[in-house]
């Protein structure tokens, strides 16, 4: 893997700022926020200077119970080749659930859930991993996610669950040392004994990014500075291996660009702190007996930074080669885990009823805290309603403060099936057919905008089902 250096996400927001940032040898934009043939100016300004940039997907959802979606694989793949990347990057996470496994409607949670770290869960991960890689042009990296709840009944902590996938598939790791930070505060685990489990000599580079905690949870915001216990899991990591490339992600709150730009000093120091901490380190014989751990020699191999060229050539078959240690029966993609298709439905029920109760208000399934999963159906509402505004300004512009009450209430009890420009289109046919807005003027405005984009009116609000066949007829 190629050495990436100091990075930052590019926002639009902050495009100008970026370009004028000192020091900058990367950046990372969201794959899905970009159109291949038509690139932002500022990408292709850096780009001209050579710096590189990586796309991020969002969407895949690789940790889901259904096989990757071709047009969502090949839509990545475009935008890796557009730019030049020596690699793309996605989350272990399920984002959907639903559909054809389950027999039931197709629900979007519009954010990253965690999948339950079991057998059944790795087994579905790694055939969705070799399919993704199969279909990418470049090497893959799997970045791990923050999570507000746990599963009941896992079988492996993050460090084993993450350990286990790099042996099977020969993927490589995005780790976010802020969703070690969050899943410490929110589930108790420990960063050092993540980072002790994890293999290392996988990374391709690390995340960081600020948030916040409210009554004992921690929210990844990516709105907030840094904390200083980020800052100290980035040194610990930087003191068993040296990353590759560290970036550091805001995607909302953008301050002012020289207080981005302190963030991005203090996260050289804490990776030089790391650095210096490990040289002090005296070595110590066998110290790759345990799984997982950065011996002498991996440490030394990902300091060499091989070529994207080698890492490309070995993921897949290194995966293949492991998997069918693992597994014992050759398939098309990879290898093919014996009664995968029952795997898949078991984990597709289970990651349905979540979802559902998360989304749709149905009841929180057995052995789940529902405390933390009201917080988190509270947190996906908020999430859906803040992107909904950014995406479709015009409407809080129209419902003014009424919007997020409105849009609430609304979210309440219709899931998002299509995704977030859907959601705002759907959301205005909505209060259109209940009457709504109150005002005479907005709700014509609202109107209009709604057949601008979505073609016929919704129908009034309270007509009788004749008065319904006959405008239908009209």
């Amino acid at each position: 893997m190629r050495r990436l250096g100091t990075g930052i996400g590019w926002r639009p927001e902050i495009a100008d700022a970026v370009e004028r940032m000192p020091g900058i040898d990367w950046v990372e934009v969201v794959a899905e926020n970009l159109c291949p043939g038509h690139l932002p100016d500022s990408l292709l300004r850096l780009r001209e200077r050579g710096v590189t940039v990586i796309p991020h997907g969002v969407s895949l959802g690789l940790g889901g119970a259904d096989r990757p979606d071709e047009g969502r694989l090949a839509a990545l793949a475009e935008r890796a080749e557009a730019l030049g990347a020596p690699l793309v990057t996605e989350h272990i996470a399920f984002v959907r659930a639903g559909g054809a496994l389950t027999a039931s409607a197709c629900l979007e949670a519009g954010h990253l859930l965690p999948v339950p770290r079991t057998r059944d869960a790795l087994d579905v991960l790694c055939e969705n991993v070799r399919i993704a890689q199969e279909a990418l042009p470049v090497p893959l990296a799997l970045e791990n996610i923050a999570a507000l709840f746990s599963w009941p009944g896992e079988e492996m902590t993050e460090g084993q669950f993450l350990a286990e996938l790099v042996e099977r598939t020969g993927v490589r790791l995005l780790i976010d040392v802020a969703n070690l930070h969050t899943n410490h505060v929110n589930r108790g685990e420990d960063p050092a004994e993540a980072l002790a489990r994890l293999p290392l000599e996988a990374l391709a580079y690390v995340h960081v990014a600020g948030g916040y905690e409210r009554d004992g949870v921690w929210h990844d915001s990516h709105a907030h500075p840094v904390p200083d216990p980020v800052l100290g899991i980035l040194s610990d990591l930087a003191s068993r291996v040296a990353p590759p490339g560290v970036l550091l992600e805001r995607d909302e709150n953008f301050p002012a660009p020289g207080e981005l730009e302190q963030e991005l000093g203090a996260i050289r120091e804490a990776v030089a702190a790391g650095r210096a901490a490990h040289a002090q380190r005296p070595a110590k014989a066998g110290a790759a007996g345990t799984k997982g751990a950065v011996g002498t020699k991996e440490t030394a191999a990902t300091e060499e930074a091989p070529g994207t060229e080698s890492v490309a050539g070995t993921q897949r078959a290194v995966g293949t080669q492991r998997a069918a240690e693992t597994e014992g029966t050759a398939g098309t993609n990879g290898v093919v885990v014996p009664g995968l298709p029952e795997v898949r439905q078991r984990l597709a029920v289970a990651q349905a009823a979540v979802l559902s109760s998360l989304v749709a208000g149905t009841p929180v399934p057995e052995g789940f805290d529902r405390v933390r999963m009201g917080v988190q159906a509270r947190a996906l509402a908020a999430k859906r309603a803040g992107v909904v505004a950014r995406v479709a300004p015009e409407l809080p512009e129209l419902l003014g403060e009424g919007y997020r009450e409105a849009f609430l209430e609304y979210a309440r009890t219709r899931p998002m099936s299509g995704g977030y420009r859907q959601d705002a289109l759907d959301f205005a046919g909505q209060l259109l057919k209940t009457g709504r807005p109150k005002d005479a003027r907005a709700r014509r405005q609202l109107r209009d905008w709604w057949l601008d984009r979505a073609g016929p009116a919704p129908r009034p609000h309270g007509l009788t089902a004749r008065a319904k066949v006959l405008l239908r007829r009209g």
